[in-house]
């Protein structure tokens, strides 16, 4: 078979191509098989880093079912949502959001990558000013790892923000971080395989704009938008964007509204896990498999649930698992 030979017409007249190549041909053409160039160990790749709201897992002062097993078996505790953009050919790496648990994230992405990047990262691109996304930054200061001008890329009202509140104003002065400054609907390309565009989502912005990121790459794409208010308010079409790219991380801080009886949902309107898949139930199959859910809430039962996670499944669509490769 290897040693076979196919007959192809074309305007020059005919040729012969060996059957193997052919393979690689269809291959590439249908799947999307990385060819010549292009190998599979040179593909940008995306890590989870951490999937949970940002009070992490188990929560501080829980003691219900959602968080009891958790403090009492390490293995069950999630991280703060961030993700870890690599691009191998370039040996760079891009961390998404400065979450509490940095240092813990830092370390798993050392292993999970064997050491082969730098310990930091070449930029952090940070979303918004709510405590799970940017308070990490304080691990570069003086007081722990003293960093040397991190670029840290933000938007306008963030890098405001950052330059004049302490202790964030501090790692500035001392040049411990690099302000880089961003905005909406403005690509930048960090690398010759990778460009990164913010885009504007409506959320409770007391002290920055929120935003949430497309990341381009010669293998997928991808779209991260960990907190959300609901998507009716979005300037966009959530199905329109998905469509687009080949992983959407999406926010699913909340499975229901019953989830915190004790507090004020309307204050913290995020779009229920329900309502994304309703609002997405004739979509195809395709399309589904794109939405991974992240940035659980400890209440919310697809962080620990293994019944819901299935319902979620079956249904077609995903959720984020700390560690894995998308």
């Amino acid at each position: 078979m290897d040693n076979e030979l196919y007959r192809f017409g074309g305007a020059r007249g005919y040729s012969l191509i060996p059957s193997a190549l052919l393979i690689v041909l269809f291959l590439q053409t249908v799947f999307a098989v990385p060819f010549y160039g292009q190998q599979a160990d040179s593909i940008p790749y995306v890590i989870v880093l951490g999937v949970a709201q940002d009070g992490g897992y188990p929560h501080i002062g829980c003691e219900k079912t959602c968080c009891v097993k958790a403090h009492q078996v390490d293995s069950l505790s999630k991280y703060v949502v961030s993700i870890a953009l690599i691009d191998p050919l370039e040996k760079k790496w891009w961390l998404f959001e400065a979450t509490p648990d940095i240092e813990e994230q830092l370390h798993l992405f050392r292993e999970l990558t064997s050491g082969q990047y730098s310990y930091l990262p070449q930029g952090i691109f940070i979303t918004h000013a709510h405590m799970g996304h940017y308070t990490g930054l304080m691990e570069l200061g003086r007081e722990a790892m003293g960093s040397k001008n991190v670029a840290v890329h933000a938007l306008p009202r963030m890098c405001e923000y950052l330059k004049g509140n302490g202790p964030w104003s501090q790692l500035v002065e001392l040049n411990n971080i690099k302000l880089v400054e961003g905005h909406f609907k403005e690509s930048l390309k960090v690398s010759e395989s990778i460009s990164i565009t913010p885009f504007q989502v409506p959320h409770r912005d007391e002290y920055s704009e929120t935003a949430g990121f497309k990341i381009e790459t010669i293998g997928k794409d991808y779209l991260f938008i960990p907190d959300i208010d609901k998507w009716e308010k979005w300037e966009r079409d959530i199905e329109e964007e998905i469509s687009l790219v080949d992983v959407a991380f999406v926010d699913a801080t909340f499975w229901s509204i019953a989830e915190l009886p004790f507090r004020n949902i309307k204050t913290i309107p995020h779009p229920l896990v329900s309502e994304t898949m309703e609002l997405l139930k004739d979509a195809n199959m395709e399309l589904k498999r794109k939405v991974t859910f992240i940035h659980f809430n400890h209440t919310n039962m697809l962080m620990w649930n293994e019944g819901t996670q299935r319902v979620v499944v079956e249904k077609g669509f995903s959720f984020a698992k700390q560690g894995k490769t998308y």
